[in-house]
């Protein structure tokens, strides 16, 4: 039943606790498929012998940048169609995105999204079956609940 379901605008705010990424603004979008976020220098490094997967989020531009590097042991790889219509292929990772007061496992590409509005992009995958879409709001959940607190 969609009324028991949280209503999210067009635009929200989300926070990826595990990177100390909070109150992002995320751009909805039910025309794609997944969620991806905005990273740059994304590359793969051995590290104490075992193949890494590391990258930078956001980009110097925005204000919430920061220079540390994400070191992440678990990745894929998958051929993604971007904004242009034109196939690349992206890093997957899985992590934990805060949307209201909900906490959801998901997957993320990583992607360089310099040029567009939102560091975040929020795709049906992530909605379907958590969310309705009301086209004509914005941060209808207000901003994400914080970090948890320390022991």
């Amino acid at each position: 039943m969609i009324s028991a379901l949280p209503c999210v605008g067009r635009r929200e705010r989300v926070s990826f606790p595990r990177f100390g990424l909070f109150d992002l603004q995320a751009k909805i979008d039910t025309g794609a498929y997944g969620t991806a976020l905005h990273c740059h220098d994304i590359g793969l490094k051995l590290i104490n012998g075992k193949q890494r997967l590391c990258f930078k989020l956001l980009d110097p531009s925005h204000p919430d940048y920061t220079e540390r590097e994400q070191v992440v042991r678990t990745f894929s790889r998958k051929r993604i169609k971007n904004s242009f219509g034109d196939w690349e292929e992206r890093f997957v990772i899985s992590t934990i995105i805060v949307i209201g007061n909900r906490r959801i496992r998901t997957r993320v590409s990583l992607t360089d999204r310099a040029g567009m509005k939102h560091p975040v992009l929020i795709g049906r995958r992530l909605l379907k079956n958590k969310f309705w879409v009301d086209v004509a709001g914005e941060n209808l959940l207000g901003s994400p609940v914080g970090p948890e607190p320390k022991a």
